[in-house]
């Protein structure tokens, strides 16, 4: 009871701060509204003979998934709508959507609390019945090739993916197929694209081991392809008589192998695609008669394509410079085409089908803005901030060209920087709204992220964790040296991490900024760390350190941004966080 007064305080504080802006809220919210289509499709992929979309209708807050047998002119069959799923509940979510091989079921794990703690159910799509079997705390899942058996991954009371277990449809009792028992990895399975192999990997911050199950003879026990060893990753997927493993066992940015399906031990690797300095090997999607590497080839995204009967490569041509793209929705192994997704700041989220023959594209769709958005309107670019130590600090931005003066003025700078994710840039047609006004967007791509490969990442975690915080800073000394913008018109912001990000820089240049947005913000580092009770405290530690360690703990203790408070004069800060958030709880 005492912390929701308090919390309830805290929301009338803020209500009473921003009274003056209760009018324009709801005009914004209004504008915001107005640019986007509510009454909306996906692009449709095809799986086995079926096409598989979702809906979106005016008014609903939740999808509707549905599908067509054959083409997109056969009878719509809805296979699930989550709206009439949250029905007389507060919040309803679906996650880990899978339709087995033959059609005929659809496995779907839903929350209804906010806390990400799933229940699986199963839908017979034949006749619309809901099966009694029920998957409890499910954190991944992935059919067999019988459409009768379920791989699938569960969390423990610390929200740890520690067991993976084998149900088989109507069965009480389900089969524990591997335990994880250290308590700094996570499990996760799935399938390989070509559906013969079920793929279980267990990972956690630098480390990875994985298993494999025949997709047809679900029964057969785990085959361990190699064996862990600290600081090794390699991820598997399967092409013919072979594996294909992504690994850096030579380097930081990873390479590419095969191994026979007979014997994958690392003995039997041969090389693919060898480890690049400059290169980052993100991901590798194989196909029947083609496969694709997703690389970030010095920060910049890329995909190589490299067709399997004569070897040649190429890469997919992009019309920007600052842009980030990828695979999208890629079921069917025997196709001759890529799909794949475009999007900058200032071009609307954009799906293709790319012809790898005839190295030509077909435009599906392309993100509606309503209102009559012009993009010829906006403009961007990437400069280069310099960090105290010399490192080139890549940051990206957006501005309306009419608006720009060359003086000084009002911009939002967004940052990260942790787990090695990558801040590529995005369309939103609700930031129309800030440079309509004036307001120029920017991202900071800081050490800590994997803007720039994984030494970037390295860069930026345990020890080194404080040049993200120093990153920003530069960025934000950087905008203001050439007058992009001013201390008093410079507003930061952050989210999870991201919260971490923008508290210790609140701490270390609070004369910088004008306002601090902190969305659930990872804050208390040190009491958070210290309590291995907490969900995902054990395995983090290989990100941030564990502060029962006394080197670590200094780290830790110089940039917390609880333990770093002090009286100055700070910027303006909103916080906002949830109730039930399982990943930074309040």
């Amino acid at each position: 009871p005492e912390v929701i007064a308090h919390l309830k305080a805290e929301n009338a504080y803020t209500e009473a701060a921003t009274r003056h802006l209760e009018g324009f809220r709801e005009k914004l919210y209004k504008e915001i509204l107005s640019r986007i289509k509510e009454t909306d499709e996906s692009v449709p992929y095809r799986y086995h003979g079926w096409w598989y979309y979702l809906r979106e209708v005016e008014g609903l807050q939740y999808p509707i998934y549905c599908r067509r047998k054959g083409s997109m002119q056969a009878p719509e069959e809805v296979m699930l709508d989550v709206n009439e799923l949250a029905r007389g509940k507060a919040y309803a979510g679906v996650d880990f959507f899978e339709v087995s091989p033959d059609g005929n079921y659809l496995a779907y794990a839903a929350d209804f609390t906010g806390y990400r703690e799933y229940t699986a159910y199963v839908k017979d799509l034949r006749t619309g019945e809901l099966l009694a079997d029920r998957l409890e705390r499910v954190d991944s899942m992935a059919w067999a090739g019988d459409s009768r058996t379920l791989f699938y991954t569960q969390q423990n009371a610390a929200k740890r993916p520690d067991r993976l277990l084998r149900h088989r449809l109507g069965q009480e009792r389900d089969a524990l197929v591997w335990e994880e028992k250290d308590e700094l990895f996570n499990l996760g399975v799935g399938t390989t694209r070509s559906g013969e192999w079920v793929v279980a990997t267990s990972a956690s911050k630098d480390t990875s081991e994985v298993r494999v199950v025949p997709a047809v003879q679900p029964l057969a026990p785990a085959r361990l392809v190699a064996r862990r060893r600290t600081g090794h990753e390699y991820y598997v997927d399967h092409h013919g008589g072979e594996f294909w493993i992504r690994t850096n066992d030579k380097g930081k940015n990873f390479r590419l192998v095969r191994a026979p399906l007979a014997d994958p031990a690392p003995r039997n690797w041969k090389q693919v695609l060898p480890h690049r300095k400059g290169v980052m090997l993100e991901d590798v999607d194989l196909f029947k008669g083609f496969w694709v590497a997703t690389e970030r080839d010095d920060g910049v995204p890329r995909l190589r394509v490299t067709e399997f009967a004569t070897g040649r490569h190429h890469h997919i041509d992009m019309p920007e410079a600052v842009y980030s793209t990828g695979p999208g929705t890629n079921e069917e192994f025997d196709t001759d085409l890529l799909r794949f997704v475009y999007q900058s700041y200032i071009t609307p989220r954009t799906t293709y089908d790319y012809d790898v023959a005839k190295r030509t594209r077909t435009l599906l769709k392309q993100q509606p803005v309503l209102g009559g958005y012009d993009p010829l309107e906006y403009d961007s670019a990437l400069l280069m901030a310099l960090a105290k130590d010399g490192t080139k600090v890549p940051v990206s931005l957006v501005w309306k060209k009419s608006l720009r003066a060359g003086g000084p003025q009002p911009l939002l700078l967004y940052g990260y920087g942790s787990y090695g994710h990558p801040m590529d840039v995005h369309f939103r047609s609700s930031r129309l709204s800030l440079l309509d006004r004036g307001m120029v967007f920017a991202i900071a791509h800081v050490r800590g992220g994997g803007d720039r490969g994984r030494p970037w990442y390295d860069d930026g975690k345990l020890a080194k964790k404080m040049n993200t915080f120093t990153d920003v800073s530069a960025a934000a000394e950087y905008l203001v040296g050439k007058g992009w913008t001013a201390p008093d018109r410079l507003v930061i912001q952050g989210e999870s991490a991201g919260g971490l990000l923008v508290g210790a820089v609140a701490n270390l240049r609070p004369d910088l900024f004008r306002a601090v947005v902190s969305g659930v913000p990872f804050v208390d580092v040190v009491n958070t760390m210290l309590d291995a009770t907490l969900p995902l405290t054990t395995q983090e530690y290989i990100e941030w350190g564990n502060p029962n360690v006394e080197k670590d703990y200094k780290v830790i203790r110089a940039y917390s941004p609880y333990d770093n408070i002090a009286a100055r004069a700070y910027p303006a800060i909103l916080v906002e966080a949830s109730l039930n958030d399982s990943q930074v709880p309040y």
